[in-house]
């Protein structure tokens, strides 16, 4: 089967092609770096995102604090997360670059804050 896709990796945003047979990549076409290639077979054997939230902080100057992964995780795991970090409470001061929940479902990602809050 081909499919197309678009690259995300780089500004470029080559289109690329991939003919696939039973979930395994066959052939890529239409990289204009290696980069593309390499983000398309994950992406088709194994599909990571890296996504934003927010959790809940106690005695803050702001009721949430904004936060990230620090590195991308499998897109079936993204619920999974969200329900974690929802859930999470995180206690002020909080700073930029605070760890709020170490290695999330053990996937190796952190939930670190992208901005500070004040204890009130």
């Amino acid at each position: 089967m081909r499919k197309e896709y678009t690259c995300i990796v780089c500004p470029n945003g080559c289109s690329l092609q991939a003919e696939i047979d039973g979930g395994i990549v066959i052939s890529i076409s239409g990289n204009l770096c290696d980069r593309g290639k390499t983000w398309l077979e994950e992406e088709i054997s194994a599909p990571k995102r890296n996504f934003a939230t927010t959790v809940s902080v106690e005695g803050g100057d702001m009721e949430t604090v904004s936060v990230r992964l620090s590195s991308p995780i499998p897109k079936d795991k993204i619920f999974k997360a969200l329900e974690i970090i929802h859930s999470a409470k995180a206690k002020a001061p909080v700073h930029i670059g605070d760890v709020i929940i170490k290695d999330i479902l053990s996937l190796g990602a952190d939930v670190i804050a992208t901005r500070n809050v004040e204890k009130i």
